[in-house]
This record gives C-alpha cells, structure tokens and sequence, in this order.
C-alpha cells in the first residue's frame, strides 16, 4: 500500500539583519537597524530578497501550484540564513562588548518571534474549531500545545511514523515545526559558540566545533532520510547542519568581500540557479532531506557569500528590487498565516477537497495579515520601551505568551465541536448476533441507506479513527522498518491444541477482531504475523524510491516460523495496492509469487490455506469524509464496480489460489450492497477506519458472518477441507 509523502511545511528566517560585509557600489550593510520591510538604511537588500524567493517558492508548492512541487526546499534556504544572520549578530556583540549576553539574546528571540506566532497559534485555533471539525480537534489542540512551547516537530515526526496517518489530513499547526528547529539549535549553538571563543583565538579554530557538529547532523540525515523519513524531515538532529553552513559563512563573512567581483557575481547566480532548480525538479516523491538537500543550501550559502562582492552584476540586482525587499519584509509573518489560511479556508467556504484556486488565494491574502501583524504586533513589542534594556523582561514576556497560548488550547480541548447528527439506526452488531441468518440479516443492514450520521453512532467517531485492536497495542504489526516479530503475538484460546496463523500486511491484520473472537469460541490458537504493506507474494515491491527489502526479509523468516508451527489453517490477505519495484507485468508477477508462497505454505500437506481477498476501497478517508458530510454520507459511498484499485491483481490472486488449491473468500458481499454500493455507515456502525481499512467496530459486528463461513468450510476442528 502506498504511503502518501509528509506534506513539506517551511519556516522563513525571522531575526534581524546584523552587520555585514558591504556589498559594493554602494549598497550599504546593516548598522544594526531593525529590519523594515522596505529595507532601512544598513540593511543588505539581497538578503531580504532572498527571503522572498523563499517564502515564495514556500507558499506556491503549499497552494498546489504545478511546476514547483519542491517549493518546500525554502526551509532550507531559511535556515542558511538564519544560521548566517545569528551567528552574525553574536561575533558582532563579541567584538563589541567581549562578550555574548545570552540573556539578551534569548530576549530578541522571544520579542522577534512570539508575539505573531503567539496571535497566530490563537487564531489558527479559532479557525480549527469553527471549521475542521470534531474528529481532528484533539490532536490539533495538542499541536497548538506543542508549537507554543517549541517542540512540536518531535510530535510530528513521531506521528509521520504511523503507518496510519498516510491519509490523515495535515495539522493547521504543522508548519510551526521548523521555528521548532531553529530554536532547539539556538539552546545550543550560543553557548558552543562563547566556549569557542574563550579557547580559540583564531577565527579558523572557531570554525572546528561548529564542523563537528554539521558532520555529525549531516551523516544523520542521511541515515534518517533511508530509515525514518519523518525524523529525518522534522527532527533537529537531521536539520542541525544546514543552519550549520549559515553559521560557518559568517565565521568567514570578513573575507567574503575579498572574492573577485566577476567570481562573486556568478558564484550568486550560481546559488540562484541552484534553488530555482530544486524548487522545480523536487516533488514528493523526492526522499528529502537526504543528500538532495545539499542543492538548496548550497544555492543559499552561494548567494550570501556572492552577494557581498557582486556588485551590479550580481543576483542582488534581482533581489534588491523593492518588491523583493517588502516582501522579504513580512516574510516571517507571512509564512505564519498562510498554511492555515490554505487549510481552513476552503473547508469554511465549504469547498472540502474541491478547493482549486482557493488555496492560493487564500495564501495571498494572508499578505495582508502578514503587513497588518508587522505592523501592529511584531514592531510595537520588539521595540517598546520597556523591553529594550530589559532582557528579563523580554524574557517574561515571551514566557507569558507561551504559557497563555498553550491554556488557550487546554481550555479549548474542554470544549471540542459537536458533530452533526441524524436519528438513532438499528445496532449493527446486535442486530447481526441475534439473527438466525447472520448474512441475511447483514444484507438486510447493507441494504437500508444511512444519508445521517446516526446518533447512536458505535463505536464512536474518534474511537473508530483512532483505537487500534490488540495486533497493534502489543507491537505485533510490524513497521516498514522491522525484520524480525519479537513479540509472541499469540491469541485466542493460548492452550489450544489446534492453530491458526494471520499472514499478511493491514489487510489481514483488520480481520483480527472477528477472528480472535472465533478463536476463543472454538478453542484455536491465534497467531499474527503481520507487516505493513508487505505482501504474501514473492515480489518486490517499491518503497521510498528503492526495494522494500525489510519486507522481503521478513517474509522469507515469517515463512520459516509458519512451517515450524506447521498449523491447521493460515489466513492470508494483503492489500492489492502496490508498486512493482524492476521491470516487469505486476499482475503476472504478482500471481506467480503469490503461487509460490501458497507452495511453500503447503509443503507437507498438513497445512491449509485461506485468502481473503482485499477489501473494497472508499473514496477517501471515510472518517474525515463522514465528519465533513454528516448529513449527506452518501457523498462518501463507492460502487464496487470502482473500489478495486488493481482488479488485475485480484484476478492473478484468484487464479493463483486456482491453481494451488488455495480456498478464497471474497469479502465484497460484507461490505457493499446488492446494488453494487459500498456505504460508509452500516446501521450505527462506521464501516472503515481511514483511508482503506475496515473499521475495528464492523469487523467485530461481522464475526458471526466470518464465523459461518468459516466454520462451512473448514469445520470447527478445522479438520475439513473445502471442496473434498
């Protein structure tokens, strides 16, 4: 099953410009001037303009603007700066006063950056409340939490390695991340810095902690991006080294302005060049940040060191047109408003996915916002009086602004949203258990079209979404990464003298519910072994751009284990959505490995086998679905004639299963009515989960229809074998 990249949210830099070298021809260096957003005097105009290209590129890859898909690649150029500017301003107060007030420079943080993040976060939870919904208001509360305290790329990473969350809509909060980043690397990178200065005196000695450190991060990025891609992309530890080479430039900015002017010029075009690159050829599918990130922060540092000789002729005579440099100007706050505006928008305009231009309209309107926040929040409190000789005020403040924020979606997760609801519907699960024909009655539910959510909806909507059976609490679906099941996983009646082993990725792992139950009942032994989207059959496939060998690993061990337990029925069952990793006829290739496996799981003739062909896809993920079209659900239903997102592959299973001898059971008939639809809600009872998994709640309601089945085929001793 794919698994949809993590949506690439930056962060533009967000201090003030210190001394630089100055450009020639007479463009002039920062003085220490606060950064206005046409550019004071002293402010180097190329820089500003370089921020932006940035939140630029930023905000078209996030509006869905075709051609510049890698627009994400602007954090990086972000942190460059940030990481020259910084550690720009600490040589300058070092060669000023002989030392670096870290009281003071916490202060300018906190004055610089949480006042408009602090009205953002609150307006951003606002807007979540009134027009996200119920189902995600939790989680966003939490990232709200997180973004005020500066740690919510933990959150984020930890929550992009949930399979799971492949289709989960992204957080109004997510792009706080990368401030997140920045921050973690300013607890550090100052005191570094100070020790530095006490031991060397020479300004190339102060260069090796900071080369330490960016080697360290760099050769963790690279083994993140190949092993965990949402550590990699939201984790500090991976990021450290691109503020890194913006720091290291500063350390030699008192030389840059000896590069010959020609060198210079074509050294910033250069850098253009390279940025304008990796926003057009990235995409998501790009592992990032990986070694491709190289290009963008390369690109970045290129043009700041370029851009102090350059002259005329340098990429500065583009960056340093007014326009440029206004929007350099509010580019921090522009890049705080504009990812909720393009999520909550559309959904308040009741436009839900069909949102089109509207993403980037609403982005451009937060232009307007981002000048109104300048204006009347940022600069009001950076330079107010009371904080300008006052470190511990400043200090306090942004305390008090964090604190504030964060109570604010505590006291908001007390009240979520309500979701809209219809009548009460018949109990799914009691209504099939009590029956005398469970399928009958089944298909009888199937048949009564739900158009409202019922008010008796059960299990509820956030249990259906996020509550997971025991196959996932006790760690026995294993992760892209795992090889080896360490856990035990063994289930229903544990002293059974007869067993049965669950094979397969998610798809046989939903099945769990119903089959532990039928486990216990008729005194089997339960087995699960179950890895994400790895598949029973001998193939390949693709993930991350390369082989998904874990998989293959682990089937191949998985096998051995099930020959050794040697027990009376495997079920097996996989999701049919994949990608072929080689060349080859995926259907063709999928059948002859799928006839493979069911050999080696026969071999003895002890053995037999069961595939439970996948289940019918939704449209989308049926619980956000269900949650924005409470009272029209058929919006959210599917006809089974296009549920199926591969039918060529079903029908190699089927034949494959043919031609060993393999029993299959085609689940469509559960799910979808006579009439070919395939609904949502059955009864009171949300059918899936998520995006293409039934929900743990209807599995459980259909363990006495898995349970006829079953016992028709197999027999309760599991002795019988179909069709002899």
């Amino acid at each position: 099953m794919p698994v949809r990249r993590l949506v690439h949210p930056a962060r533009p830099a967000s201090d003030d410009s210190p001394s630089v070298p100055a450009p020639r021809d007479g463009a002039s260096a920062d003085r220490g001037k606060p950064s206005a957003p046409t550019g004071g005097p002293g402010l180097r105009r190329d820089i500003q303009g370089l921020r932006a290209v940035a939140v630029s590129l930023v905000v078209l890859s996030h509006s869905g603007v075709p051609h510049v898909a890698g627009g994400y690649i602007g954090v990086d150029v972000f942190f460059v700066i940030s990481g020259f500017l910084i550690t720009s301003l600490m040589l300058r107060e070092w060669t000023r006063e002989g030392r670096i007030s870290l009281g003071r420079f916490y202060a300018r943080r906190a004055l610089r950056l949480l006042p408009a993040s602090t009205l953002v976060v609150l307006a951003t939870l606002a807007g979540s409340w009134l027009f996200l919904g119920p189902l995600r208001f939790a989680d966003y509360a939490k990232d709200a939490i997180a973004s005020a305290w500066y740690v919510v790329n933990f959150r984020l990473a930890e929550a992009g390695t949930d399979y799971f969350n492949a289709d989960v809509p992204p957080s109004p909060f997510q792009h706080f991340w990368s401030l997140a980043v920045e921050e973690q690397f300013y607890l550090i990178w100052p005191i570094v810095l100070i020790v530095a200065l006490k031991l060397f005196r020479r300004r190339v000695l102060l260069a090796i902690p900071l080369l330490a450190l960016a080697a360290g991060s760099f050769a963790l990025n690279l083994h993140l991006t190949e092993t965990s891609p949402s550590w990699a992309y939201f984790g500090s530890q991976g990021r450290i080294w691109e503020l890194a080479v913006g720091a290291l430039l500063a350390l030699a900015a008192h030389r840059l302005d000896d590069i010959p002017r020609p060198v210079a010029a074509a050294l910033s075009w250069a850098g253009l060049a390279a940025i304008a690159y990796a926003a057009v050829a990235f995409d998501e599918s790009t592992p990032f940040p990986g070694h491709h990130a190289v290009i963008p922060v390369a690109g970045a540092a290129a043009v700041l060191a370029g851009g102090a000789a350059a002259g005329r002729y340098g990429a500065g005579a583009l960056l340093s047109l007014r326009p440029a440099v206004w929007i350099g100007g509010i580019s921090y706050a522009w890049y705080l408003w504009h990812w909720p505006l393009i999520l909550i928008v559309p959904a308040a305009a009741g436009f839900g996915e069909h949102d089109g231009p509207l993403r980037l309209i609403a982005a451009l309107g937060g232009i307007v916002l981002a000048w109104g926040t300048l204006h009347l929040v940022e600069n009001p409190m950076r330079f107010h009086r009371a904080f300008k000789t006052r470190a511990r005020r400043g200090l306090s403040l942004g305390l008090g602004l964090s604190a504030a924020a964060a109570a604010a979606a505590v006291l908001a997760a007390q009240f979520p949203p309500a979701l809209s609801s219809g009548t009460a519907r018949p109990d799914t699960k009691e209504t099939i258990a009590s029956a005398s024909d469970p399928r009958a009655a089944l298909t009888e539910l199937l048949g009564q079209p739900v158009e409202k959510l019922p008010s008796n909806l059960t299990p509820s909507m956030r249990d259906t979404a996020y509550k997971r059976s025991a196959v996932y609490t006790d760690d026995c679906a294993l992760e892209m990464t795992d090889k080896v099941q360490t856990q035990p996983c063994l289930y229903g009646d544990r002293t059974a003298d007869r067993s049965v082993v669950l094979f397969g990725d998610s798809h046989v792992a939903q099945w769990f519910p119903a089959l532990d139950a039928i486990a216990r009942k008729h005194h089997w032994r339960l087995y699960s072994f179950t890895k994400n989207a790895c598949k029973i059959s001998q193939i390949t496939i693709e993930w991350q751009g390369g082989p998904y060998s874990s998989c293959d690993d682990w089937r191949a061990v998985t096998l051995d284990r099930i020959r050794e337990l040697e027990p009376e029925l495997v079920i097996t069952s996989s999701s049919n959505s994949a990608k072929l990793y080689g060349p080859g006829d995926m259907a063709e290739v999928w059948g002859r490995g799928q006839a493979e496996t069911y050999r080696m799981l026969q071999q003895g003739g002890h053995t037999k086998v069961l595939t439970v062909l996948d289940t019918p896809w939704p449209k989308n993920n049926a619980v956000d679905c269900a949650v924005a079209h409470p009272d029209s659900l058929s919006d959210c239903a599917r006809h089974r004639s296009s549920a199926d997102p591969k039918p060529e592959v079903t029908e190699a299973i089927r034949a494959a299963a043919a031609a060993e001898d393999v029993t299959l059971i085609d689940p469509y008939d559960w799910i979808c009515a006579p009439s070919g639809n395939c609904p949502v809600v059955v009864g009171n009872t949300m059918v899936y989960r998520d995006f293409g998994h039934l929900a743990d709640g209807y599995v459980a309601a259909l363990t006495p229809v898995v349970e006829d089945e079953l016992l028709r085929l197999f027999g309760a001793d599991l002795s019988r074998r179909p069709g002899g």
